[in-house]
């Protein structure tokens, strides 16, 4: 979506049943002897308790369902009134959050939503808010959750906080609202915290519209389109970066050096990214993830080759033919990107 570094430039009912007979009465039975007192109470059962996202700063955890569930943070920033402002996210974050509860069944209960479009500071992309998103996304995970993270906004690359981290010597890194004074959210923080804690059978999507943003779950297999294999994306220093047993996909807006498309138009604005993601997946149901990969490479082409495919007409009215953006897709563990639908 957008970028700063310090090195480099950014980019009807059924019928009633018939009447039935009523059938006797059952026979009477002896009353039980009464239970010998409990020390305590039994403890309350929640198998019918409906979770939802609780304010990121309540200290008691959600009450844990036993079924599966679908949980997502969706975190757009606008920097607003500064000269970091972008003007895309809030409708990103709209695209994503329609996406999740119309063509993937997410419940609008189990999604945690952070933008500046509230004044409620609970719900502020501030750090502490973002970071405290990020631990209630993987809290309790079990086998069979499906977990999404959603970034749009500011992203850039530093120096690598660990040497031996990063085969390109940088880290990558997110930026909150108020990331001029109290720092970004590298790449190393967010694997520890959502990627690490992964049990098996949970599956944790990230998608990120952020400048810088290839690597930023720092997981250890990237696809190359090109030559249609995963390559070696783990430390050089040997560091853990993978899951509890989980399995965590990241689709990013660009290479770890690219900036992100977006665009100051007045209405409808978008990061470019995110457009096409949500077009594609909507118009094209049942996509593997080598489908969906490959066709936003396609779009973005196109668009640079005034092409005239129907998901690029809108973005060539709004970016013309500069994007030059390579959105990226890497995994902690190789899988068929051509036999495995994508699904969140």
């Amino acid at each position: 979506m957008g970028c700063l570094f310090s090195k480099q430039t950014r980019p009807r009912p059924p019928p009633p049943l018939p009447p039935i007979s009523k059938p006797p009465p059952p026979p009477a039975l002896k009353p039980l002897p009464p239970h010998p007192p409990l020390s305590e109470p039994p403890p309350l059962s929640i198998e019918n308790t409906r979770q939802s996202p609780r304010a990121v700063d309540d200290e008691q955890p959600p009450l844990q369902s036993k079924t599966p569930k679908k949980r997502a943070l969706l975190c757009g920033v606008s920097y607003k009134n500064s000269k970091h402002e972008l003007k895309g996210t809030i409708n990103d974050v709209n695209n994503m959050k329609n996406l999740l509860i119309n063509f993937f069944g997410f419940s609008e209960d189990n999604l945690l939503i952070l933008t500046e479009e509230k004044d409620d500071p609970k719900v502020i992309p501030t750090k502490k808010n973002i970071e405290k998103g990020l631990q209630w996304l993987v809290e309790g995970c079990r086998d069979g959750d499906s977990l999404v993270f959603y970034f749009a906004g500011h992203g850039s690359s530093v120096e690598q906080a660990c040497s031996g981290d990063e085969i390109d010597d940088r880290d990558e890194t997110i930026c909150p609202l108020d990331f001029m004074t109290k720092g970004k959210i590298l790449d190393n923080y967010i694997n520890s915290t959502i990627v690490g804690p992964l049990k098996k059978g949970v599956t944790l999507h990230a998608i990120v519209d952020a400048c810088h943003s290839g690597t930023i779950l720092d997981l250890s297999h990237v696809y190359n389109l090109t030559t249609k294999e995963w390559e070696d994306n783990n430390p050089p220093s040997g560091a853990r970066k993978g899951t509890d047993g989980g399995l965590a996909i990241s689709i990013s807006a660009c290479e770890d050096h690219q900036e992100a498309s977006d665009t100051f138009e007045t209405k409808n604005t978008n990061g470019s990214m995110t457009y096409i993601l949500t077009d594609l997946v909507k118009e094209r149901q049942g996509l593997t993830y080598g489908d969906l990969f490959e066709s936003m490479h396609v779009a973005i082409q196109d668009v640079k080759k005034d092409g005239c495919l129907p998901t690029t007409n809108f973005l060539r009215k709004m970016f013309g033919n500069t994007i030059s953006q390579k959105p990226q897709l890497s995994s902690s563990e190789i899988f068929d990107v051509y036999n495995r639908p994508f699904q969140l």
